[in-house]
């Protein structure tokens, strides 16, 4: 069965922040300017928003720039954030609140707003509609099209295949999306965005990208143990105990609901870490317990995180197209908030390809995009904050914390740190690292993986090839295991990979069903053996004010 093809000006792929501003910006421009450009964007979840994941707590700082009256408009920041603490927690029951101005100026989150980011992206999918973008959800771009050297457009996936390959009777081909520049916003570690990093080298001389696994659940809280506006972080207990950094949030946002998570960094080193367990565990500290005690916890998700910053961004340019946002890697991790630098980021692409169009150019290179976000102050942003990540990781905990307050509130430290280890290549031997037995959940603040699974509304049609490729199948079992433990089994925050041990022996187990699009195994496997590609549209989560 042939493919059709849809010709557009631009294609986006992603509907996050990055891309739906992209994608408005660029409406925008044309019909002030009377001139017909059409703008394609494809978004693989089920509805827009359904697979977004964030703290969050935003900056308006892009938002009005795209849509200076956005409260008139009805844009759902409805939450200002009210109060600010930090806190440094130890042995499970104890915790110091830091003074104020003892906090990074970065973190401070004064004129900023709690909101679900999915329910903001859904907003910003209404006005880029209205705008006149096509946005087609459900439609996962599974491959790319590259032809003459440059990027020409995606192929969408293929709906109705069979775990064995074959063709159901439901079978529909994919199709090509065809565009004179293609835009990637699929957020941290998108499977094209990874590809083209590759394919263009767009990553060379720069630092190896570092990443984090954030986990968060939506809580409904007794209203007597609810502060709307108020915003916590903090680090830590329990990481500290397991070798790992990171750090919690807890946000009191709108309706007696609460948003928390950890994010642990995927530096770690022992194989026996478990990020979701060291969240479940953190939830009995009593900072957080006596938000979230009597209160019941609505909706779970995880999802990666990009943050090594500016040392690590790669060249964002390409023939053909542009890399945007957390796909790029353009989160501030000093602020833990990537949403304004991502659709300033994407408001820039907008500019420079409107720029392109009117010139009648097509599929070539946009170099002027680079000096353009380099003219921006997310790049600005990034430059002052690019020593925070490294500066942790070097000197730890308190030693980072030093440097960092010094560099961030005192003055400048004229120095550039460098990480230049990826995250999965630290992981030690499990012989040699500390097994950690966590607690069992209580199923009243800490719960297991299936049950929160199950609450994050994550299905995937049946039938269908594994979207979890093993490039040495025999990797698990001959060297993950008896080296590592075979960490994927902890790493996961879905239960996906499973050792599983009966009378026939021992088999590597890929439930793939389970799958939150997190990308961590992606990212974290120690034998880079696991790619994460797209499955059939519409499958994975589907968040509800998440």
């Amino acid at each position: 069965m042939q493919r059709d093809v849809m010709e557009y000006d631009v294609v986006i792929v992603g509907g996050g922040p990055a891309g739906l501003s992209s994608a408005c910006r660029i409406k925008q421009l044309a019909n002030e300017a009377g001139q017909e450009i059409s703008v394609c964007l494809v978004e693989k979840g089920s509805e827009i928003g359904a697979h977004i994941l964030s703290g969050a707590v935003i900056e308006d700082r892009a938002l009005n720039e795209l849509f200076p009256n956005w409260k008139e408009m009805g844009a759902p920041l409805n939450t200002p954030v009210k109060g600010d603490e930090v806190y440094f927690l130890t042995s499970g029951e104890k915790g110091t609140k830091a003074p104020h101005w003892s906090i990074p100026k970065p973190m401070h989150n004064d004129g900023n707003y709690i909101v679900s980011l999915g329910n903001v992206c859904r907003w910003l999918g209404e006005q880029a509609e209205e705008l006149g973008v096509e946005i087609y959800p459900g439609f996962p771009a599974a491959s790319l099209i590259i032809e003459e050297g440059a990027v020409q457009g995606v192929v969408t996936g293929d709906m109705g295949i069979a775990e064995d390959g074959s063709h159901k009777d439901s079978y529909m081909p994919g199709m090509e999306l065809r565009a004179k520049y293609t835009v990637f916003a699929e957020g941290c570690r998108g499977h094209l965005g990874k590809e083209l990093i590759s394919e263009f080298n767009l990553d060379a001389g720069k630092d190896p990208q570092h990443y984090g696994i954030g986990i968060k659940e939506l809580w409904d809280i007794d209203p007597a143990n609810h502060e709307e506006g108020l915003v916590l972080h903090g680090t830590g207990w329990p990481l500290t105990e397991s070798g790992s950094t990171g750090g919690f949030f807890l946000y009191h946002a709108e309706n007696n609901q609460v948003v928390v998570g950890l994010i642990t960094d995927l530096s770690y080193n022992n194989p026996h870490v478990s990020p979701f367990d060291e969240f479940q565990r953190m939830k009995h500290h009593p900072v957080l317990k006596k938000s979230l005690e009597g209160g019941k916890r609505v909706s779970y998700g995880a999802r990666a995180i990009t943050k090594g910053g500016l040392n690590c961004l790669p060249k964002m340019t390409f023939p053909g197209g542009l890399v945007i946002g957390c796909d790029a890697g353009t989160l501030n991790f000093a602020k833990i908030k990537g949403t304004h630098t991502a659709m300033k980021s994407g408001l820039v692409a907008a500019e420079e390809l409107f720029k392109a169009l009117q010139a009648e150019r097509a599929n070539d290179e946009v170099i002027e995009y680079s000096a353009a976000f380099e003219a921006s102050w997310a790049w600005e942003e990034l430059h002052r904050s690019r020593n925070f990540g490294p500066a942790m990781h070097k000197f730890g905990i308190f030693g980072g914390a030093a440097f960092n307050f010094i560099d961030q509130n005192i003055f400048p430290i004229p120095v550039t740190l460098h990480d230049t280890t990826a995250d999965h290549a630290v992981m030690k031997p499990a012989a040699e690292c500390k097994k950690i037995n966590y607690p069992k959940p209580d199923g009243k603040l800490s719960f297991a993986k299936l049950d929160s699974v199950f609450i994050g509304n994550v299905n995937h049609a049946e039938d269908q090839p594994c979207h979890l490729k093993l490039k040495d199948a025999s990797i698990p079992l001959s060297s993950n295991l008896p080296l590592f433990d075979e960490p994927a089994q902890r790493y996961c925050p879905a239960g996906v990979y499973e050792i599983i041990e009966d009378e026939a022996g021992k088999r590597f187990q890929i439930n793939s069903q389970n799958c939150v699009h997190c990308k961590t195994c992606d990212i974290k496997d120690p034998a880079q053996n696991i790619t994460w590609v797209t499955p059939e549209g519409t499958g994975g989560p589907n968040y509800p004010n998440m």
